[in-house]
């Protein structure tokens, strides 16, 4: 059963995979995790690799970090934002110098205003993106959870 809240499109992962003509158990080898088992269950849907694991997947697959993520139902999201930079929760919250509970819950959109630039800042920097679009992410995540079908 898939995860409902993945990011990883789990046919996209196995598309890039067989054109590159690997095997589960040869990617894994590549992308230095034990076993096929793991990227099975990627592209089962029922686990998905961490963001880190998901960059590394990208170079060797020759795609892009997006190509592997489910298409966002509108804007990007915080959680995206961060999940194409590479970071875990704790280490955007460790680069941006916030607490891991603020970046969870800004992820879960409950957040009532917009952090103050500096820290819109800190974030950009981060996940390599300017402020304008970690605001708009933010509010995009506010958004989801107010309204999420749309």
């Amino acid at each position: 059963m898939r995860k409902p809240d993945s990011l990883t499109d789990p046919t996209a992962l196995r598309l890039a995979r067989t054109r590159k003509g690997l095997t589960q158990h040869e990617l894994a080898r590549l992308i230095g995790v034990a076993g096929g088992e793991r990227v099975s269950r990627w592209e089962l849907g029922t686990s998905e690799p961490r963001p880190d694991v998901l960059v590394r997947l990208a170079a060797v697959l020759d795609v892009e970090t997006a190509a592997l993520l489910t298409p966002p139902a509108r804007g990007q999201d915080l959680r995206r934002l961060r999940t194409l930079a590479g970071l875990s929760a704790r280490q955007l919250a460790d680069q941006a110098h916030l607490s891991l509970a603020s970046v969870q819950r800004w992820e879960a959109g409950r957040l009532q205003h917009l952090p103050p630039e500096t820290a819109l800042v800190r974030i950009a920097d981060a996940v390599k993106a300017t402020p304008a679009a970690v605001a708009d992410a933010l509010n995009q995540s506010r958004r989801s959870t107010r309204d999420p079908l749309g």
